[in-house]
């Protein structure tokens, strides 16, 4: 196992630890109302939240790149001799 997957199966242990210790009901206010919701449910909601807001975040972003639009900037297409003059003497 790695260490990364020892560490998740940790805080996923402990994450259900301090869930199932906050079972009780309390007081909420949304908005403009008092909503009695289990804490359970409430750390759930934000721990699911929280998780998927990380991943995407996370994720590496696909970069697009135009290789051929890039060299072609750089180097005239119709010119086939594309050696510099420093390249040119050091060759012979």
């Amino acid at each position: 196992m790695s260490i990364k997957t020892i560490i998740a199966i940790i805080i996923t242990a402990l994450l259900t630890i301090i869930l199932m210790q906050n079972t009780d009901s309390v007081k909420f206010t949304l908005l403009f109302g008092d909503v009695y919701i289990s804490k359970l449910v409430v750390m759930t909601a934000v721990s699911v939240t929280a998780f998927i807001l990380g991943i995407i975040v996370g994720r590496p972003k696909k970069a697009k790149y135009d290789i051929g639009g890039y060299h072609d900037s750089i180097h005239k297409k119709d010119d086939t001799n594309t050696l510099s003059d420093e390249d040119r003497d050091y060759i012979s």
